[in-house]
């Protein structure tokens, strides 16, 4: 078991996760969606450590981060209709594009696609570590794989604490949703997996009306049906909870008979509840276990949005536990 050291959020910290880093270590670091689990993306035995710390399923692709457009265009090609879309970054949006020939990345990263998943953080310390550390990260979510995802240093530790090298302890997240996906076809842009820059911006900025893939070929990281699971089972669009299920409101609640409710935004703001839904999960689904409840209601959320996200990630939380392992176009 390794020894997972805290880090603090300093100059200090930071050289220090950037040297973990180089030494193909596996460091957790916010960012704005939430946090990442990093390791050199250049690197088969770095990336590897990240599948070994979270239980990853290696088919499953990773997202890499880089620090500016230039270190991206070293990675990927990227076409005309990926243009309109360049604006938003840095931010929490990544683009799925086609990988140059050459290009240094681990093919653990790409699970053997020709393409490769790219983001870049605006995270104020997600952009100093990949600064310090001078090159690309992959970096999915900081948690055992298919569990709920961490927003806060607490959370990553809570879940990998003896499994990764350090945290940089950077408190809470501020968007609290994992990054927009989107990919390109010949026709434009496609909807991968909804996130942190909501789709009413994205068909803002190119002019075209958000598309899905279809099939069930997995494209991308964060497509898995089953993911973000809390250990209680979830009933979702409810108007009320049963006497035997917890509440996880949004908007007036109604009262819980069991006494156990959290609210994502009692003033039904879906900013706000995008922000606490993960560390919201987490709570309620404590004091369920604690209160001897299996199952968790929750509240109708509207698809606008941010609402997207919320449900999709709500969606997934819910699935069938012991369903095949599928990907989805959501």
């Amino acid at each position: 078991m390794l020894k997972t050291e805290l880090l603090r959020p300093d100059a200090g910290g930071i050289a220090a996760a950037a040297a973990h880093l180089q030494a193909a270590g596996t460091v957790a670091f916010p960012t704005e969606t939430v946090y990442g689990l990093g390791a050199d993306a250049r690197s088969d035995a770095a990336v590897a450590g990240i599948f070994a710390a979270k239980d990853r399923p290696r088919f499953n692709p990773l997202i890499v981060h880089v620090a500016d457009l230039d270190a991206m265009r070293v990675l990927v090609e990227i076409p005309p209709a990926a243009t309109p879309f360049l604006p938003l970054l840095p931010g929490p949006l990544t683009l799925v594009l086609p990988r140059r020939a050459g290009a240094q990345i681990s093919p653990l990263v790409t699970a053997g696609l020709e393409s490769l998943a790219i983001r870049i953080p605006a995270h104020r310390l997600a952009q100093r570590l990949l600064t310090a550390f001078g090159g690309p990260l992959a970096a999915p979510s900081a948690n055992p794989s298919g569990k709920v995802s961490a927003t806060t240093a607490a959370h990553v530790m809570a879940g990998l604490n003896g499994r990764i090298s350090a945290v940089v302890d950077g408190g809470a997240c501020a968007v609290g949703l994992e990054s927009t996906i989107i990919g390109f076809d010949e026709q434009g842009w496609l909807l991968l997996r909804p996130g942190g820059v909501p789709v009413e911006v994205l068909e803002a900025a190119s002019g075209q009306p958000m598309r899905r893939p279809t099939g069930t070929k997995l494209a991308a990281p964060g497509q898995l049906a089953s993911h973000y699971a809390p250990e209680a089972l979830m009933r979702l669009n409810a108007d009320a909870p049963e006497p035997d299920e917890a509440w996880l409101g949004f908007g007036p609640d109604p009262a819980a008979p069991s006494g156990v409710a959290i609210n994502l935004s009692p003033k039904a703001d879906l900013t706000e509840a995008a922000a606490a839904l993960f560390a919201a999960l987490r709570k309620v689904d404590t004091r369920a276990q604690a209160a001897n409840l299996r199952r968790i209601a929750v509240a109708k959320i509207p698809q606008t949005g941010l609402g997207l996200a919320i449900n999709d990630r709500l969606r997934r939380a819910a699935a069938p536990r012991d369903m095949p392992v599928t990907p989805r176009a959501s």
